[in-house]
């Protein structure tokens, strides 16, 4: 009798596979390439903070922020940063009563190629930043050397 609990105990508490390479490989190959349209319900947004629970706090072209679902095929496989492009659907969760504006459906991975399309907002146009402009934050940087200091 003890040998069966302790069979059963480790069939259903077996640690949890890691998703194939064939599928993670799959799910960044999807982000490359841009759609060729949107449907009407479905726009570009840019990640304003994770809000925990693959939720996400995004800001749509118009300037407001949503609240939006990750969907379950990005969970584990792909992780997004502050700032990056990601593609809205708001038709999976209109017949929900939620605080949810939508779900990303595609992670822009090339933005170069996703810039390129028609639908792309203007809002979202690339910043030319001109010579010695510092008003976004760069990361840390270095203190001045030795050498540096003497010239």
């Amino acid at each position: 009798m003890h040998l069966v609990t302790v069979l059963l105990y480790h069939a259903t508490h077996r640690a949890a596979m890691p998703k194939p390479k064939r599928n993670i490989n799959a799910v960044a190959e999807d982000t490359l390439t841009p759609p060729d349209d949107l449907t009407p319900t479905q726009f570009i947004a840019r990640l304003k903070q994770a809000a925990g629970k693959n939720l996400y706090q995004l800001e749509i072209p118009d300037g407001r922020v949503i609240l939006a679902e990750l969907q379950q095929k990005f969970r584990s496989t792909i992780w997004l940063k502050r700032g990056c492009f990601v593609l809205v659907d708001t038709a999976s969760l209109a017949d929900r009563e939620n605080k949810l504006g939508g779900e990303i459906v595609n992670v822009v991975g090339d933005e170069k190629s996703w810039r390129k399309m028609p639908y792309w907002p203007a809002e979202f146009a690339a910043k030319k930043s001109a010579y010695g402009d510092e008003s976004e934050d760069e990361g840390p940087t270095m203190p001045p050397s030795d050498d540096e200091d003497e010239g």
